[in-house]
């Protein structure tokens, strides 16, 4: 039988003593980053910078593309791109193709920069460590534009609007201030509901297509992977902007008739119903008028997401080794 007054020896032991830290440790500066060693607040810097970048660049492609996608009763009738382009010189100069751009710089950035911190915390979350998962980058891809539509769309329309004003609005404010007086908050969401639909099968092909190309570059020469990134994410960029892009098409033409109705002679409908402008569409042009545009917007976002995921993929990495150069005298 056990001795009752047996004591453990750990309770009289002295060899427990507290560990002294070095005088330089200071844990509560150790933060935790989401993946890829990117705090939420660069992913949205980095995102800003690249939709900025890529919208500017990209703009007169984008003017080009909302005329011709205008119903016939507008100024601009013709679908091909030359004609477009030359009647806009004729009718108002080289200065038109940039009209609406201040629409677009306000509207851009804030935009992106929900878009890509939306998507890089959704791609985290759905993809379960598993980053070949294409479902997770197409699903990601629609949280992402259904939450940056809501920045976007406002600004969106009256960059459009801008665009075919023909010296309808005086700028920006004038716009809004026009607007909001004669058709209320609502029209600045008048296309919102289209927007998304547009969207969410674009980006849900984008991002998927994005990342799977991507990967299958990063793959032919890993060895040479580091040095030819740059190249990578400017080819796998542009063939997903121009797939996605005459995808979604006809639902892009939708949008900008509901953002343009009444502006320069265009038709004015009596709902936003989807299926209403799309019949108006047809009637007026026909099915091929469903994919006006098509060129243009191909023309457009090819080299605008080649643009767009470089910079982005680019500012990225400088956070990357930001964090790494700061973290590098922090004891973890």
């Amino acid at each position: 039988m056990a001795d009752a007054d047996a004591k453990p020896k750990f309770q009289q032991s002295k060899d427990f003593r507290p560990v002294s830290q070095p005088p330089d440790f200071h844990p509560e500066l150790v933060m935790a980053t989401p993946h890829d060693g990117l705090h939420f607040w660069q992913f949205m810097v980095a995102g800003s910078i690249a939709g900025s970048v890529e919208h500017m660049a990209m703009f007169p492609v984008d003017t080009v593309k909302t005329h011709m996608q205008a119903l016939r009763s507008c100024a601009i009738k013709s679908v091909g791109v030359r004609q477009a382009v030359r009647s806009i010189f004729q009718t108002d100069g080289p200065s038109a193709l940039y009209r609406g751009i201040a629409a677009m710089g306000l509207g851009a950035g804030p935009a992106h920069a929900v878009y890509f911190s939306v998507y890089e915390i959704c791609k985290e979350f759905f993809s379960r460590g598993n980053p070949d998962n294409p479902a997770a980058h197409a699903i990601s891809g629609v949280c992402a534009t259904i939450a940056s539509d809501a920045v976007f769309t406002p600004m969106d329309m009256v960059k459009q609007r801008l665009q075919l004003g023909n010296g309808m609005y005086k700028g920006v404010w004038d716009c809004v201030k026009t607007v909001f007086r004669d058709e209320g908050f609502g029209a600045f969401y008048a296309s919102y509901r289209i927007t998304v639909l547009m969207n969410a099968p674009f980006t849900a092909v984008h991002f998927a297509t994005y990342e799977a190309a991507k990967g299958g570059l990063m793959g032919i020469s890993p060895d040479n992977a580091d040095d030819e990134r740059l190249a990578v994410h400017a080819t796998a960029g542009a063939a997903a902007g121009a797939l996605a892009a005459v995808v979604t098409t006809p639902l892009d033409v939708v949008k900008t008739q509901l953002q343009c109705q009444g502006v320069c002679g265009c038709h004015r409908f009596k709902s936003s119903a989807i299926g209403d402008v799309i019949q108006t569409v047809v009637e007026n042009d026909g099915y091929r008028g469903l994919m006006r545009g098509w060129i243009p917007r191909m023309l457009f976002h090819a080299p605008a997401a080649a643009i767009c995921w470089s910079t982005y993929e680019a500012s990225k990495a400088f956070f990357q080794k930001l964090n790494g150069s700061s973290n590098s005298g922090t004891i973890q």
